[in-house]
């Protein structure tokens, strides 16, 4: 487990509003879709631009410890040599998951495959993530897991590796539960057939993502249903990727223009992408923002007076931060609707902002899946951010507006941004 800084970072107040140009770096939800599928493959791979962080150091970590070479020799890219995928007689092996989502609904499927007595463990925040989906998953695929387990520690073996086939489970806590098993279902003997039997799956553009660096790696992988995907049986082939920035992260700093009445443009942008993180464009727009996007550039003007708004971020929860720090801003009231998935995840994050919005002076109300602003932040204070590294980004965003806002452990930002407050600063002052 990692030691808590309690250490505060005074977050920038805007004097001005901000005009700059922000490279991001890579996607930590690409980056370690890449590695997982690396660590497979038949052949090394090669990840150009990934994001370097505590997630994607957790997932290097994971398939170094299960048998796979990992080599940063060479500047900006890493390059992956694959695990054997029959490792029954290996030595016993642990993988730390830390409190990254992806390496503990990611790694467990794969691990079994490879057919080693593998401990999965974590920080002690991720003993209370949902993971009884997936243990129950790999149960039914017949791998063995320590008896009663339903999270984080646990214990598991196949020495056979898994037979797969189809199995049905309820996604609906995360994605996450779908895209590990499809990761790892080009192992199985079988390949996997996977339905989902829940209401609906939070963030699909995850799922979508998943499919899609599975083709790039030459996996058939497919949707053969609304709730139902297929993944033919075979190693991955080894590939070359360059990873996108991570628009998520960048919807940050387009909320500093948003919020300041400035011009934030960040360069990369894909034309097209799976990122949940694309979405802010239209969501600055909603705020009454200007958005443009051209050769490769998405620029957000921000207007005179931030609007309210009233949106479903069921698809993109992982956007609800940013987005309940510029309606903070917004005279009038917003309604954040369909993301009670967000109370599983770093920790609760709708009860996180109720309770640190509310600390500055905002007027919210909490659902069961949704958060009302009702009036804006005013007050500054000491903003908390729960091990989260998106409450972070959050209280950044509304220090620009509000006097006085303190942020504790601002270094758990460094989940998937450990620049970031050096990039903040860096934006204030103009840096193009």
């Amino acid at each position: 487990m990692t030691q808590r800084d309690v250490s505060l970072w005074p977050a920038p107040r805007a004097t001005a509003p901000v005009r700059a140009t922000v490279a991001v770096p890579g996607s930590k939800s690409l980056t370690n879709r890449y590695i997982a599928l690396a660590a497979v493959a038949a052949e090394p791979s090669t990840i150009i631009n990934p994001l370097i962080s505590r997630d994607t150091e957790l997932m290097f970590a994971a398939i170094t410890a299960l048998g796979a070479e990992v080599d940063r020799s060479t500047d900006g890219q890493v390059t992956i040599t694959p695990l054997p995928t029959t490792a029954s007689g290996a030595d016993a092996a642990t993988v730390d998951c830390g409190l990254a989502g992806t390496v503990m609904r990611f790694i467990p499927p794969l691990a079994a495959a490879t057919g080693r007595s593998v401990r999965i463990d974590g920080d002690a925040q991720a003993y209370v993530r949902p993971m009884d989906t997936m243990i129950e998953a790999l149960r039914d695929l017949g791998v063995e897991i320590t008896a009663g387990a339903t999270s984080l520690p646990f214990d598991l073996r196949s020495p056979g590796g898994v037979p797969g086939g189809r199995v049905a489970i309820d996604a609906s806590a995360s994605s996450q539960f779908v895209s590990g098993l499809l990761l790892a279902g080009c192992l199985f003997d079988d390949g996997l057939t996977l339905v989902h039997t829940g209401q609906s799956v939070p963030s699909r553009p995850h799922i979508e993502m998943t499919l899609e660096t599975m083709r790039l790696a030459g996996i058939d992988a497919r949707a053969t249903g609304a709730d139902e995907w297929t993944v033919a049986p075979g190693r991955p082939r080894g590939f070359t990727v360059t990873v996108e920035p991570d628009l998520s992260n960048a919807a940050t700093f387009l909320a500093a223009a948003i919020v300041t009445g400035g011009q934030v443009c960040v360069p990369h942008w894909p034309a097209e992408t799976t990122q949940a993180g694309d979405a802010f464009r239209g969501l600055a727009a909603e705020f009454g923002a200007q958005v443009a996007f051209a050769d490769g550039t998405l620029c957000v003007t921000g207007p005179e007076a931030v609007a309210a708004i009233d949106v479903d971020l069921s698809a993109v929860g992982e956007l609800t931060p940013v987005t309940a720090a510029v309606a903070a801003c917004a005279p009038g009231e917003s309604r954040l609707r369909g993301i009670g998935h967000l109370r599983g995840h770093e920790t609760d994050r709708l009860a996180a902002l109720a309770a640190e919005l509310g600390r500055l002076g905002a007027e919210v109300t909490e659902h069961a899946d949704a958060l009302t602003i009702h009036a804006p932040a005013g007050t500054g204070g000491r903003f908390e951010t729960y091990h989260d590294h998106r409450m972070v980004m959050a209280a950044a965003v509304l220090g620009l507006r509000v006097d006085g806002v303190e942020i504790l452990d601002v270094g758990t930002v460094a989940k998937t941004m450990p620049d970031f407050t050096q990039l903040w600063s860096g934006m204030l002052a103009g840096e193009r």
